[in-house]
């Protein structure tokens, strides 16, 4: 599927597409939300927005997280859809993994990208940078590749800017897929750091200056690293990620929530929760508002005619309230709905659906484990300890926001637990 249409599905093979766990929801043409967008309740990105949205000395820095699948990145390109910050700002939303290595990801490369990205994007917009900038950056590049660039009298603006562009491509390309260049190119700019956000700055003033509007990068995947490479990132170069001159939203591995070191970030923090199914301790009280959205979102990639009622209860209560796990019993459901050449997804579709789901988690979870999930079943308290932390970025924990955070676990796993 090339061209990506948010049809609302009337069989199995449009659900089958609608339903894709990675699909991209960004606003339409016209600025307007995706058709599949589900404005959740008391959504948290309204804070996110009225923090960008705020008077500021300097350009805010926010880090964004919550628990895998629970629907960042979709948020993330909602907030392009906004006609107040497409007003005050000039947004660049992008993923860290189409610029640098996410498992070997490094504070170098991130503002590699932030520089790369800036400088790509306005010029493919059309945006005309000053012939200095070009200069510096032509020198700066010639510093990088270890060797000093002179630049030749009557050198084109164009062909440095292609030269700029080819650079820059290149060494995201290169950090990515070539480790041994990867650990030169690092340490070639971290001789010159100052210099790297130097141009940052003069390519965001640039913007600022011709555009009117403030830059505004939204890095979408910086929550795919471990715990000690987001500690390293946020917390031990914390002060060098917040230098360049421009709007950012990160995102952050929520396992650095559940650690000491978030208090580097505390001030900044956004915490994206997972949607409220039931009351603590009450998994058998439905909250009407909570399965009223995760409905909505099943019924605006496909009609009510493809899935029972019952089923359709089941599944929402199976997902826990995270939107990717309940895309992906849907998904699993519809294959094995078309195996038996069914016209609708019944409780049985669903049922194998959560098995599937609840026998992997079978092969990785030892008898630790499952002793502190029956714990936290019994009281669905939310205790910081590596064990739990693990468990949550396995998504087996679930967290949770009423008036205060709480956690149960996976609904998969309830059988699991009572064998």
């Amino acid at each position: 599927m090339n061209n990506l249409d948010y049809i609302r599905a009337n069989d199995f093979d449009r659900a089958w597409l609608n339903f894709e766990l990675d699909l991209p929801l960004k606003p339409d043409k016209n600025g307007k939300p995706n058709p599949f967008y589900i404005d959740r309740p008391g959504n948290p990105i309204a804070e996110l927005m009225d923090g960008l949205l705020a008077p500021f000395y300097r350009p805010p820095k926010f880090f964004f997280s919550g628990h895998r699948g629970c629907g960042k990145s979709t948020e993330l390109l909602h907030l392009l859809s906004n006609t107040e910050i497409q007003k005050k700002y000039w947004p660049i939303n992008f993923s860290i993994r189409e610029e640098a290595d996410i498992i070997d990801l490094d504070f170098r490369d991130v503002l590699l990208s932030i520089g790369g990205r800036l400088f790509r994007e306005y010029r493919r917009t059309g945006g005309e940078l000053p012939d200095q900038l070009l200069k510096e950056l032509h020198s700066w590049k010639g510093k990088v590749e270890k060797e000093i660039i002179t630049i030749p009298q009557g050198r084109s603006s164009a062909e440095m800017g292609a030269s700029i562009d080819a650079f820059f491509i290149t060494a995201a390309l290169k950090t990515k897929l070539e480790p041994s260049t990867r650990v030169v190119l690092r340490q070639v700019i971290e001789s010159d750091i100052t210099g790297l956000i130097a141009i940052i700055n003069h390519i965001a003033t640039t913007i600022y200056t011709r555009e009117h509007r403030i830059p505004l990068l939204l890095i979408d995947d910086m929550d795919k690293p471990d715990l000690e490479k987001a500690r390293a990132i946020f917390h031990d170069r914390r002060e060098i990620i917040m230098q360049p001159n421009c709007a950012i939203v990160y995102t952050v591995s929520s396992a650095l929530f559940y650690s000491k070191e978030f208090d580097s970030i505390r001030d900044q923090a956004l915490f994206l929760p997972n949607i409220n199914l039931h009351p603590p301790m009450n998994p058998s009280v439905h909250n009407d508002e909570g399965f009223n959205t995760m409905r909505q979102f099943v019924y605006v990639r496909m009609t009510p005619d493809l899935i029972e009622d019952a089923a359709l209860e089941q599944g929402i209560t199976y997902s826990g309230g995270v939107f990717r796990e309940l895309a992906r019993i849907i998904r699993t459901a519809i294959g094995r709905a078309r195996r038996r050449n069914a016209r609708r997804i019944d409780g049985t579709d669903i049922e194998w659906a959560a098995t599937e789901i609840r026998n992997e988690y079978r092969r990785i979870l030892d008898k630790e484990d499952i002793k502190l999930l029956k714990k936290v079943a019994e009281n669905n308290r939310l205790e910081h300890s590596d064990q739990l932390r693990s468990l949550m970025q396995l998504l087996a924990l679930l967290e949770y926001r009423d008036v205060e955070n709480w956690c149960d676990v996976h609904p998969v796993l309830r059988k699991l637990l009572n064998d």
